[in-house]
């Protein structure tokens, strides 16, 4: 029996150490890719997009934490947030950094259309993670459906709210 205890107990550890490792790696390719979506001539205008994506995602993440459809058992600061801080204010962000960059003179159809290309690829890791990791776990229902959802609608307010900063300044804006 003790053998059977201790052979769990090793399994436990190379899950949260897979757990943490995916997480790092993940934060460091997007502190790595952070400046260069940034970085622009529009720097002002990228600013705020980060910006409006991190008040944006970190007070949904905080519904949804509170209310226990998420939760995020493997976290930095663990005992101050109970949101995720890496997808809060790195992942997310810079996803909605290119995603706006991308969309930055589309079309309505267009605008609609480049979201796929964005919420696919962090369904799919999004629901690894809560499969395979410790990272994330859904409670109450919650499926990648409602991640895929959830996303898309955040992505499309945050666009829609740039858009509109854009639409009031227009003569100051920074982008042609």
């Amino acid at each position: 029996m003790k053998h059977f205890n201790d052979e769990v107990v090793f399994l436990l550890k190379k899950q949260k150490n897979l757990s943490v490792g995916f997480l790092y790696i993940l934060t460091i390719i997007g502190i790595f890719l952070l400046p260069f979506a940034i970085v622009k001539r529009s720097f002002k205008d990228w600013v705020i997009v980060y910006l409006v994506s991190i008040i944006g995602n970190s007070w949904a993440d905080r519904y949804l934490v509170s209310r226990g459809y998420l939760k995020y058992d493997i976290r930095p600061f663990k005992k101050n947030f109970k949101i995720h801080l890496p997808f809060d204010y790195v992942h997310y962000p810079l996803m909605l950094l290119y995603y706006n960059q991308w969309t930055l003179n589309s079309k309505p159809l267009g605008i609609i259309l480049k979201l796929f290309p964005f919420l696919i690829p962090q369904v799919l890791v999004e629901t690894f993670a809560a499969k395979k990791t410790d990272l994330i776990t859904w409670r109450k229902g919650w499926s990648w459906q409602h991640s895929f959802v959830s996303l898309a609608i955040k992505m499309l307010l945050c666009r829609g709210i740039i858009s509109a900063i854009r639409m009031i300044n227009r003569d100051d804006l920074s982008v042609d």
